[in-house]
Formats: structure tokens, sequence, C-alpha cells
């Protein structure tokens, strides 16, 4: 049977040199991944924190007891008496 093809490899067993390869470049790929998204995940929380300091002061500036000297718009409004 000459048109049988057999496999160099016995019983057709994978080289466990190329999977040992394989996996470490797939694990490297993987590490530098995993340092990527926790350096972007750490950038995307610190935005996120700054937001809601700056939500929590606004809320709180609007609850707070109102006064002529801490709202400036109200002493800058004067009203005039129009002629017809």
């Amino acid at each position: 049977m000459p048109h049988v093809n057999r496999s160099g490899i016995p019983n057709k067993e994978d080289s466990d040199f190329i999977k040992l390869y394989m996996f470490e470049k797939e694990r490297n790929r993987l590490k530098s991944e995993e340092i990527r998204i926790l350096l972007r995940l750490e950038f995307v929380q610190d935005r996120l924190k700054e937001i809601q300091d700056y939500n929590d002061t606004k809320a709180n500036q609007m609850h707070a007891p109102e006064s002529t000297e801490s709202n400036p718009m109200k002493s800058e409004w004067k009203t005039m008496s129009i002629d017809y």
C-alpha cells in the first residue's frame, strides 16, 4: 500500500515540547494583557471616584441652608421700574 502515509510521531502523540512552548507563549501574552487591564481599571476607578466626590460636594452645597453670602447671584440682581 504505497498510498498510505504514516506519521513520523508514533501513535500520533503530540510533542510535549511544542505544547509547553505554546502554553508558555500564551501564558506570557495573558499576563501582559492582565497588566494592561489592571492599569486601565485603576484609571477608570480613580476617575469614577473623582466624579463621585464632585457630585457629593455639589449635592451638599445644594442641600445646605441658603444664605445671601453663599449665593452671590441674589445680590447681583437688582430690580428697576420701567415707565411705559
